[in-house]
């Protein structure tokens, strides 16, 4: 319990310098290079440290964070084994919503690399686990979907693309996320010929 609470923090902390270094970026690449560090070695720790406890659950979560730096960083064939170790260990943990999130993540990845196929089936899989876990999680499956929408958009298919955008829209008005409604608003009025 001791090992997975310490391994929490260095996440937590991982994620707070994250977000801090986001909002104020460092004056130039050398500080920039030193906070990206601490914040990789902060959570390479708490990877270790829960693989050596066995927390796939919590694992799971360090591996995406590590992932989502690695795009940080533009290594998103880093990024992509991170997140498929992430599906790993969600798959493992047996955690729905865990999963969901990792899958999610693993298709944005493929979609940059331009592995649409790939993509698609993970969106797909991570939509499923949403719709089971039910209306609980309005922004988590909005994040979802928005992300198949586009690539319904960006494979032709116009109809998916719009049930996609404006099941999206609902969502995100229902979390109160207004940036997220105009972007879906904007996606559908083009769809639409507007």
């Amino acid at each position: 319990m001791v090992a997975k609470w310490r391994a929490r923090s260095l996440i937590a902390r991982a994620w707070r310098t994250r977000r801090e270094a986001l909002q104020s970026p460092p004056p130039d690449e050398a500080a920039r290079g030193a906070v990206m560090a601490r914040i990789e070695d902060d959570l390479a720790r708490a990877r270790e440290i829960l693989e050596r406890a066995g927390a796939t659950k919590e694992l799971s979560v360090a591996l995406g964070k590590l992932g989502h730096v690695a795009l940080d960083l533009d290594d998103p064939e880093r990024a992509r084994t991170l997140f498929e170790e992430s599906v790993a260990a969600a798959r493992e943990a047996g955690d729905p919503l865990r999963l969901a999130h990792a899958v999610r993540h693993l298709g944005q990845v493929d979609h940059r690399l331009g592995r649409l196929e790939s993509a698609r089936r993970c969106y797909e899989e991570a939509l499923d686990l949403y719709d089971r876990a039910g209306p609980a999680h309005p922004l988590d499956h909005a994040n979802a979907l928005r992300p198949m929408a586009a690539l319904s958009e960006e494979l032709g298919d116009v109809e998916e693309a719009r049930l996609r955008w404006g099941r999206a829209v609902e969502l995100y008005r229902s979390a109160g996320v207004e940036e997220g409604v105009r972007e879906c608003e904007t996606r559908l009025s083009r769809l639409n010929g507007g």
